[in-house]
C-alpha cells in the first residue's frame, strides 16, 4: 500500500468505493522490532480455566461415623471464589490490578485479564508481605491487599485508553471528526472539538503503512470479513480503499506486538461499537503524526 500525502483523496464514485472496499482487508502481522508501546505485552487467555468436575464422596463404612468438616475460618465457597490465577478474567481480576496500580505495582491499564504481567505484580507484593510467592491471588493476599489499597474508582478501573490522547490535528477541531494519532496511537472521537471517547489503536507495518491525511468514511460493515485474508473485521469503518478503523481480537490479545496490513486496529470492543453506531458515510477522518 502507498503513502498519500495530507492532501484530501481525489473523490471517487460510491458503488466503486464500496466494490474496492469489499474486495479488501487486512489481517494481522506480527512484528519483531523493539521499541512498541508495550513491547512487553503478552497473549491474554480468553477465558477462566473450568474448575475440576466434582465427585461424588464415598458412602462412609458400615458402623463408623462420617468424618467431621474441617472448620476454617471462612467457609469453602467464598474462598474458592477469592483465589485468582492466570487465565481468570473478570470484574475482580480488574479490581487487582487498579489496586495493583495504586501501590505502584502495576504500569498498565487495567484489563481485566490475569495474564503473566499480573502475575508478576502479585508475586511482588506477596514478597512484601512475607506472603508464599504463589504468583496466584489465594484468600490472604487479597485480604492483605484491600486491607493497604482503597476502593479503586470508576476511571481507575476503567480509564478511557491506556495511553494519553493525542493533541488533536487542528483538522479535528470542527465538526465530527474521527481523529487518530499515529504519534499517541490513540483514536479520539470529536465533536465540535470535544473529545466524547478515546481508544487505543495500532496501525500497519512499515511495509504496509496506514495512510495519512483527511478522508472520509466511504462504507460500513458491522460483521466483515476480509476477502483477501478471510480474517474477521467486525465494526469496519472503511475510510481510504481498503483501509479501514475496526476491531482487532489480535490486538486484543497481543497489544502492540503485532500489526495490521494497513488497517488501523481497536481493541476495546465496546468503545468501537459505540463509534459504529454514531459514525455514518461521509464522516471525516484525519490520520496524522
Amino acid at each position: 500500500m502507498r503513502r498519500s500525502s495530507g492532501r484530501r483523496a481525489v473523490p471517487v464514485a460510491a458503488a466503486v468505493l464500496v466494490v474496492a472496499a469489499l474486495a479488501v482487508g487486512c489481517r494481522p502481522v506480527t512484528v519483531t522490532r523493539t521499541g512498541a508501546p508495550d513491547s512487553k505485552g503478552v497473549r491474554y487467555a480468553p477465558t477462566t480455566p473450568a474448575p475440576p468436575p466434582l465427585t461424588a464422596r464415598p458412602a462412609p463404612a458400615r458402623h463408623t461415623a462420617p468424618a467431621r468438616p474441617h472448620r476454617t475460618g471462612h467457609p469453602a465457597p467464598r474462598a474458592a471464589r477469592a483465589v485468582l490465577v492466570v487465565g481468570s478474567r473478570g470484574a475482580q481480576v480488574r479490581e487487582l490490578q487498579a489496586r495493583l496500580t495504586q501501590l505502584g505495582l502495576f504500569d498498565r491499564a487495567p484489563t481485566g485479564y490475569y495474564a503473566s504481567v499480573t502475575a508478576t505484580a502479585v508475586r511482588t507484593f506477596q514478597k512484601h508481605q512475607g506472603l508464599p510467592r504463589t504468583g496466584t491471588v489465594q484468600p490472604a493476599a487479597w485480604r492483605a491487599l484491600r486491607a493497604r489499597t482503597r476502593e479503586p474508582s470508576r476511571t481507575e478501573l476503567y480509564p478511557p485508553t491506556t495511553r494519553p490522547v493525542g493533541v488533536p490535528d487542528p483538522r479535528c477541531l470542527r465538526g465530527r471528526v474521527i481523529c487518530i494519532s499515529k504519534r499517541s496511537n490513540t483514536l479520539a472521537w470529536v465533536v465540535d472539538g470535544r473529545v466524547v471517547s478515546a481508544m487505543d489503536v495500532r496501525f500497519g507495518s512499515q511495509y504496509t503503512p496506514t495512510r495519512e491525511g483527511t478522508f472520509a468514511i466511504a462504507f460500513k460493515s458491522r460483521r466483515h470479513v476480509s476477502t483477501l485474508y478471510h480474517t474477521a473485521m467486525p465494526y469496519a469503518m472503511f475510510f481510504s480503499g481498503g483501509q479501514a478503523v475496526h476491531y482487532s481480537a489480535d490486538f486484543a490479545a497481543r497489544g502492540y506486538r503485532g500489526a495490521s496490513h494497513g488497517c488501523v486496529n481497536v481493541r476495546d470492543k465496546d468503545k468501537i461499537a459505540s463509534l459504529f453506531a454514531a459514525v455514518h458515510r461521509g464522516t471525516k477522518v484525519v490520520v496524522y503524526h
